[in-house]
């Protein structure tokens, strides 16, 4: 009768649902990887790529520069999904990648400036990040003309993020 128990108390377990831990979860800057590109003089692209699992909120994205008199235009996202959520209600969200694009006036003069994205985002195993910032630096780089595109500067220390 113990070991018929024991059987059924390991079968039922193999077929339940994992639930992720505090340890099962990917760090802010893995779940919801910003990377931006100026692809013109005027224009920033700004990509997410949201790990399987993981939403951003729509609303909770913002965009600001240093120095200020670099101005942004209204960002052009695309479309998003809708998502019930037990705190927020009916509530828009992105998943996987993510591209969005911005026209921006750079002032003459101005070689480099800093994107600063404001964001948040949960996973769906019911975790809410706290909102994160993360910067880039845009601009002319050893090489490369202001204005013509390739400058792309990961947000966590400078180097190119990694494509998989």
């Amino acid at each position: 009768m113990i070991l018929r128990l024991f059987l059924l108390c390991l079968a039922c377990g193999a077929a339940a649902p994992a639930s992720a831990g505090p340890g099962d979860l990917l760090s802010p800057q893995q779940a919801f990887r910003m990377s931006a590109q100026l692809a013109r003089k005027n224009e920033i692209v700004v990509r997410y790529d949201i790990a399987p699992g993981y939403y951003l909120y729509r609303d909770k994205l913002k965009f600001t520069t240093e120095p200020a008199a670099v101005v942004l235009g209204a960002p052009r996202t695309p479309k998003p999904g809708i998502h019930e959520d037990e705190f927020f209600g009916r509530v828009e969200i992105y998943r996987g990648a993510l591209v969005i694009r911005m026209p921006v006036k750079v002032p003459a003069g101005t070689e480099r400036f800093t994107l600063i994205a404001r964001s948040q985002g949960c996973a769906d195993a019911g975790v809410c990040y706290t909102p994160q910032q993360q910067q880039v630096v845009l601009g002319a780089t050893a090489g490369n003309e202001a204005g013509n595109g390739s400058s792309l500067v990961d947000s966590l220390g400078g180097a190119a993020p990694d494509r998989q």
